[in-house]
């Protein structure tokens, strides 16, 4: 019986080393599948602009805040050029493993992809992830013109149809669609005159050079408080905190000016449905902290928090309506 016993013991060691094998073998396997929580390195945050400046600035807010409520630095790269088609491309391009986002706006995934033809997609090369919010678009005129309100600025274009030009941060971009909206809209006409970048076309506003502009309220706002210029509308549902003695488009019968500068988070696109839904619920709570809203508010910004699946939404529309809107006035730039 003992020896009979005794040779059992190896068969059965044998079996019980093979089973505890094949045991730790799937564990070792779903381990290896499932990998180690996200994120366990730092996170690069691309600004589609140059160091300086709104977009930058939000870029900054957002990396700081994130990188406290993720557990890892959020580091902020900025890579300006081609009005965000180099940024656009880089973050296209990264690995799909949610270590390389970037802030998009009206720009990279509202106004170029109606009007440009663009060595990226806008819709099929990014995983939305998240909104982060909007400021208005405001039309601006300089305080020398004899026009007091809205109405007497569509009646001084339609009376003097030569005298009147507007400045743009370039051809295709939201200052330049939304002034080409409202001469559709109101039935006027003025001189496109446009410029690289928003600042110089501050600089002749200012000087007399040109006589409208339809900048972001954000930053219009310190040239509106020193009446250096003069906020006749602003686009949007409702009047801004930031400036509420400015009506809106819509108060004064002109439906249809919705379109706002709006800034959001994307990655490249198939980032896994798991990383996507924790960088959503971490980002609404940056949106969420009393802090990071009151910075916001009084930089004449709107917090927008989505799901993905609303922000992938909103820029499919902002993108239909500017190709509206390009289609109407015959826009189209190569």
């Amino acid at each position: 019986m003992t020896k009979t016993s005794n040779r059992r013991a190896p068969i059965f060691l044998s079996y019980a080393l093979l089973a505890f094998t094949a045991l730790t073998g799937s564990l070792s396997a779903y381990a290896q599948a499932a990998g180690p929580t996200y994120p366990v390195k730092p996170i690069k945050l691309i600004a589609p602009v140059a160091a300086g400046g709104g977009l930058d600035n939000i870029a900054r807010a957002v990396a700081e805040k994130l990188s406290r409520s993720i557990g890892q630095p959020v580091i902020v790269e900025n890579m300006g050029g081609g009005g965000g088609s180099i940024a656009s491309q880089a973050t296209a391009k990264a690995p799909a493993d949610g270590y390389t986002l970037m802030i998009a706006y009206v720009g990279t995934h509202g106004t170029n992809p109606a009007v440009r033809r663009l060595p990226y997609d806008a819709i099929k090369d990014f995983t939305p992830i998240g909104m982060i919010g909007a400021t208005p678009n405001v039309l601006i005129i300089n305080p020398e013109l004899p026009i007091k309100n809205f109405s007497e600025f569509v009646a001084y274009a339609k009376k003097n149809p030569a005298k009147l030009s507007y400045g743009s941060a370039g051809p295709g971009t939201l200052t330049h669609l939304g002034m080409e909206q409202l001469k559709l809209a109101a039935g006027i006409f003025m001189v496109h005159v446009p410029y690289r970048g928003v600042g110089p076309a501050y600089t002749d506003l200012l000087a007399g050079q040109t006589q409208a502009m339809f900048p972001t309220l954000f930053a219009a706002l310190p040239y509106i408080t020193t009446n250096r210029v003069r906020g006749l509308a602003v686009t949007g549902a409702k009047r801004s905190p930031a400036a509420p003695t400015i009506p809106t488009f819509k108060e004064l019968g002109y439906n249809g000016f919705d379109g706002q500068q709006w800034y959001g988070v994307v990655g490249p696109a198939n980032l896994p449905p798991a990383i996507v839904s924790k960088l959503n619920t971490e980002l609404n709570k940056v949106l969420a902290t009393p802090e990071f809203s009151e910075k916001m508010t009084s930089e004449a910004m709107t917090l927008m928090p989505m799901t993905p699946t609303q922000f992938a939404t909103y820029i499919k529309e902002d993108i239909a309506r500017w190709a509206k809107v390009a289609k109407d006035r015959n826009i189209e730039l190569e």
